[in-house]
């Protein structure tokens, strides 16, 4: 049996970067793998034939795999901030359904446009709004976090992947009209947890660390 928990990630992937995050917060140490996607670990796939990150073994040798099952493990161990107080308010789970249902299918057409000619690329622009960021510029309009006065699971799961749409066209996304989102954005991707969280992997202790 592994001496820790064996995390499998990938660095700049928004799911993997909100599970390590959670997983941080809680102050849990782990067995940091990342992972090459053109060379899988077998046993990465072993214990997960889908071999898609981020993917946790724990020490009884449950496997998860789903990001946001991997925050709610760590953060139901040790939350410190209190991100789980708003993971099952109305509002909360809204946001991370339309981040990750709607918003995402959005996000890679947009990003990755020339392999969807069907549309101009600010077509899947457009559609990535309408989906996520006029919902989250109303709700950060009324409050700091998107639960309110503090921030909560809702930021964690869906700030990664609003980095990636951020980052599709820099110059259009400083210029645009989502002020209070990008406000948010950028409190998150300057945190400290979050800029160690993205160092490169290795087998470490992690620490709480209570942001923003």
């Amino acid at each position: 049996m592994p001496e820790l928990p064996i995390l499998y990630s990938f660095r700049r992937c928004p799911y993997a970067i909100r599970a390590r995050m959670a997983i941080w917060q809680a102050g849990i140490e782990v067995d940091l793998r990342e992972v090459s996607l053109r060379n899988k670990p077998a046993h990465l796939i072993a214990i997960s034939p889908k071999a898609t990150v981020p993917v946790l073994q724990c020490l009884d040798g449950v496997v998860l795999e789903q990001s946001l099952e991997i925050m709610c493990w760590a953060l139901q161990q040790n939350d410190p901030a209190a991100w789980l107080r708003d993971a099952n308010t109305a509002v909360s789970f809204k946001l991370i359904q339309h981040n990750d249902t709607d918003f995402k299918p959005w996000l890679d057409r947009y990003k990755y446009f020339e392999r969807y000619p069907e549309h101009e690329q600010n077509y899947y622009r457009d559609q990535a709004i309408q989906a996520l960021i006029a919902k989250l510029e109303v709700a950060l309009s009324h409050a700091p976090f998107l639960g309110g006065s503090a921030a909560g699971l809702a930021d964690v799961a869906i700030f990664p992947f609003v980095r990636q749409f951020a980052a599709v066209d820099k110059v259009w996304f400083e210029n645009s009209p989502w002020a209070q989102t990008r406000r948010w954005l950028s409190a998150w991707v300057t945190s400290d947890l979050f800029i160690e969280i993205m160092k490169p992997a290795v087998k470490q202790a992690s620490s709480a660390m209570q942001i923003i």
